[in-house]
This record gives C-alpha cells, structure tokens and sequence, in this order.
C-alpha cells in the first residue's frame, strides 16, 4: 500500500461561462432555461464524482455569468461536496471588498468549498462598464490583488493606493470558513503574470487555450523558481490547467460534436482579435498528441491529461472548458459523467502507479 505522502492527487473539474447558446439547432433557449440548465450541470458534476465547478465572468452578450458568485450561490444549495470557484473573477474592474464580501458569504453558504481565481479577463467590455481606463490594466490588478489578499488575511484592514480610497482600521466581513480563504491567480502568457503569483505563494491557474501544451513549461518555471525564490515550498506551489475540451464514448462521437460549433466560435472571436479562420486541419493539430485542446473519448483525453501534466512538470488541478463548442445540454451532461466517472479514475488510477 502507497503512503498518503507518495500519492500524488490531480483534481478534475469543469469550467462554464454560463453560454447561453442555441445547441447547434435553430431554437434558441430562453436565458432562464440556460440557466436552470447550468445548475444542472453543477449538480450532475458533484455527483459524478469532480471535483470542482468554475463558473467565469463575462459582460458581453451571449454570457450569463456577469455575477459568477450568484450562479455559485445557487449550485451550493444543491451540492455537498464539490469545490466552487470563479473562473475568473474580473479583479481589475471590481471592488476587491465586495469581491471579498461575496466569496466568503458563498464560503460559508457551501460551509468551506468556495474558491476563487483572480485574473485581469482576455475580454475588455469590464473597463469602460466600471468606469475604469484600458491603459490602467495591469497597475488595476496589481492594487487590488494586494489589497484582496490584505483582506483575507485581515479582519481589520489598514490599506491605501491609487485607484481605490484608502481604508484605515476597516473591519471586513463576513469572514469565510476558511482560513486562508483559497486565492489562485488565472494568467495567460504575461511572464510577469506568473512571476507575480510565483512572489505571492498563490497557486497558479494557466489557461491554455491553444497552441502546445508543452510550450507553457519556460512560464511555469518561472512562477516555481520566483516562489522558491520568495521561500515557499514546491508543495505550495499549486499548478492548474484551465483547457478548452469535451469528452464522448468515442473519439469520432467527440470531434462530431465539438467541432462546428468550435470553429464557429474560435472564428467570431478570431474576427476581433485578427487571428485566421479556425479551419479541420488546425482543429485536427490541436487535438493531437502536442495540440493543447482536450477533445476525445475518455481514454485517449485521460492520457493527454497525464501528457500535458509530465510537460509541466505536475499540475494539481485540471479544468475542461466546454462552453465555446455550443453543445447541447444533454451532451454536455453525458460528458460530465464520463469525464467523472471514466477520465477522472484514469488519471488518478495512473498518477499512482508512477509514484
């Protein structure tokens, strides 16, 4: 029999940004539907066995999730063991008292199962709708980062910077469950992004969206050697992977039901960022061996997972964003159960074995 200290855990969860898509027919679902149907999906996670359920923050049209803790809130009430997290908390528009407030008010409604990752968005509508300039992106982060973590730590609250009033003895509540209340930070590929949250002891979650897997290993490295550096121990050095992917019976099944409402999507988004059409031979790279999307039967997604891990170096934490694809409910749910059910004791089955 393995020690507990030999036996290296990977949680499994999912992402939503609570999409409000049409599921690929020509009827269009009401928002009230989309969102009975989420808290499904929440439900569904916790008792397939995941172990964590992200839901995102977007202030466009198309998404539901302008106020991620409410969703939150919402599936707590119908879960008992599932981790609830932001995926991610918009910081640099918020308050970071009222972010605060609101994750440990979830804290204690879920009674210790909420989380949060803090990041800066790769959407900008959040800026101009709080009043907030564009220009400001990375110094708004910072501050209010600082000032979130002085929070958590803090009951009474002495702080001042620029884009907030100061606050002198200010007590903060409620005060969650958990102490520390769990704080990672979502980056995409800034370096100093992750030499940041390397300096801070955060855990770290990478969303890797395309592109290799592999090719994020020199940035992972950076948040190590800069928590290693600041005196933290590899252990607290947590490591996530947030991905863009879907699991089914089969790997055909998967692909047919991923990829057009995947292209279409990829190729919205790629109008206003000017990137190219997302074409099947582009599609098929990314699903490959290297390719960073995880789109597949369980079997061949649970060794990419294990892939994807080994080339940075372990990750703790992995999230299958299935959203972007417009799938229906019904598929989505069938993929949560394999994914839980099927993925989930792959993985762990093997992380053990090679330990």
């Amino acid at each position: 029999m393995k020690s507990k200290e030999n036996t290296i855990n990977m949680e499994i969860g999912i992402d939503s940004f609570a999409a409000m898509f049409s599921g690929n027919t020509s009827k269009i679902i009401n928002d009230a539907d989309a969102i009975a149907q989420l808290l499904e999906r929440i439900e569904h996670a916790d008792n397939s066995g995941l172990d964590v359920f992200g839901i995102g923050e977007h202030h466009r049209k198309g998404f539901l999730d302008s106020a991620p803790a409410l969703i939150l809130a919402a599936g707590a009430a119908r879960t008992k063991r599932i981790r609830l997290t932001s995926a991610v908390t918009v910081l640099s528009a918020a308050d970071p008292v009222r972010v605060f407030q609101n994750f440990a008010t979830l804290d204690l409604i879920s009674g210790g199962r909420a989380e949060m990752v803090a990041g800066r968005g790769s959407f900008i509508e959040a800026f101009p709708l709080f009043g907030y300039k564009l220009e400001d992106y990375d110094d708004l982060f910072a501050e209010k980062l600082d000032l979130l973590l002085k929070i958590r730590d803090n009951e009474f609250v002495t702080w001042s910077g620029k884009f907030r009033p100061a606050l002198k003895n200010q007590p903060v509540y409620p005060r969650p469950v958990q102490d520390p209340f769990p704080i990672w930070v979502g980056v995409g590929g800034t370096p100093e992004s992750f030499i940041r949250a390397g300096t801070l002891g955060l855990p770290l979650m990478v969303a890797i969206i395309g592109g290799e897997t592999h090719q994020f290993r020199p940035l992972v490295d950076l948040y190590r050697e800069a928590g290693k550096e600041a005196g933290y121990l590899p252990g607290q050095l947590k490591v996530g992977v947030h991905s863009l992917g879907y699991v089914a019976n089969t790997t055909q099944e998967a692909t047919d039901d991923f990829y057009p409402g995947y292209a279409e999507a990829m190729t919205k988004v790629g109008k206003e960022r000017g990137w190219p059409p997302m074409t099947r031979s582009r599609f098929e790279a990314q699903t490959g061996p290297k390719g960073a999307l995880l789109v597949g039967s369980p079997e061949e997604v649970a060794e990419k997972v294990l892939r994807h891990s080994k080339a940075l170096g372990g990750i703790s934490r992995l999230t299958f964003q299935m959203d972007t694809a417009e799938v229906p409910h019904k598929k989505l749910m069938q993929a949560i159960e394999l994914i839980g059910t099927r993925l989930k004791p792959l993985v762990a089955g093997n992380l053990e074995s090679s330990h």
